[in-house]
């Protein structure tokens, strides 16, 4: 779970951090810097919410009977499984474009005030605050109660990604960001795979799916469930030695479809065509 989560944390951290890198640096550019304190201030209400949502799904279902907790957890699990195939998918095709669109919806929120500056700072914010919030709720069930592992693997991401958004922003640090998403999103497909099929066994357990007894496999005999390398595989894959059918199905069809979607090629872009000679003549004479 260490590992999982500070790669979440990482990946959405550096998309937060981009967001403020971007708005700052046009800030500073335009001599505009009177809407630098409202950007902060969108930004920290962003975070401040995002925590406030993990540490109520974390600590708010503690009350909840044991059904309800695996209906809770398990739903969050896809939740946010279904957050990061999002994410992944947005990423890929708006990594080119995001600094342009990010500094005009700026540009039009400076005419309108301090307000629609903080929004602004908000919205590009809150979104990965979200989405980090119910995925760290997901792998904290997961790791079961008393491991510190998923906050600490988040803490380590999120670090991270502020210390490279600062050095991005300083100028000291040029990260080819198309390489970095696709090969975090590889990683995150598997990831988020290990999520589903969790969710999966969560919401069998609470018999709101079946097949909880019927497995796939059972490698307990091979892989003690107690052992150092089995909870590395469960921290990074999500494995269990003991795994349903529904849970090994799941995990297939999402690696298989999500990850070739992912991994084909963008359609080339097509070039607008080259005005005729005597098209631009008459308009010149016109």
């Amino acid at each position: 779970m260490f590992v999982s989560n500070a790669l979440v944390g990482l990946r959405e951290g550096l998309e937060a951090a981009l967001v403020v890198v971007i708005l700052l640096a046009f800030l500073t550019k335009t001599q505009r810097t009177w809407g630098i304190r409202w950007v902060w201030a969108g930004v920290g209400t962003a975070v401040a919410l995002s925590v406030a949502l993990g540490a109520l799904l974390t600590y708010g279902t503690r009350q909840l009977s044991f059904e309800a907790q695996e209906v809770v957890g398990g739903t969050a699990s896809i939740v946010a499984v279904a957050f990061v195939t999002v994410m992944v998918f947005w990423m890929k095709s708006a990594a080119r474009s995001i600094s342009g669109e990010l500094k005009g919806k700026l540009d039009r929120a400076l005419d309108l005030g301090p307000l629609a500056v903080a929004l602004v700072g908000f919205l590009g914010v809150g979104r990965e605050g979200l989405e980090t919030a119910i995925f760290f709720y997901a792998t904290a069930q997961a790791a079961g109660s008393g491991n510190n592992l998923p906050l600490l693997g988040w803490a380590v991401g999120i670090v991270g990604a502020v210390v490279l958004g600062w050095l991005m922003y300083k100028g000291a640090l040029k990260i080819n960001l198309a390489k970095f998403f696709r090969w975090t999103g590889i990683a995150l497909v598997v990831v988020a795979a290990g999520i589903l099929a969790y969710g999966i066994h969560d919401l069998q357990e609470a018999r709101v799916l079946p097949g909880l007894n019927t497995l796939a496999f059972d490698v307990s005999h091979i892989i003690d469930p107690g052992s150092w390398y089995a909870a590395l595989l469960k921290g990074i894959l999500n494995f269990t030695p003991q795994t349903t059918v529904l849970q090994a199905v799941a995990w297939v069809a999402y690696v298989g479809v999500v990850m070739t979607l992912f991994l084909r090629p963008a359609p080339p872009t097509v070039a607008a065509p080259a005005e005729r000679p005597d098209a631009a003549h008459e308009t010149a004479t016109a």
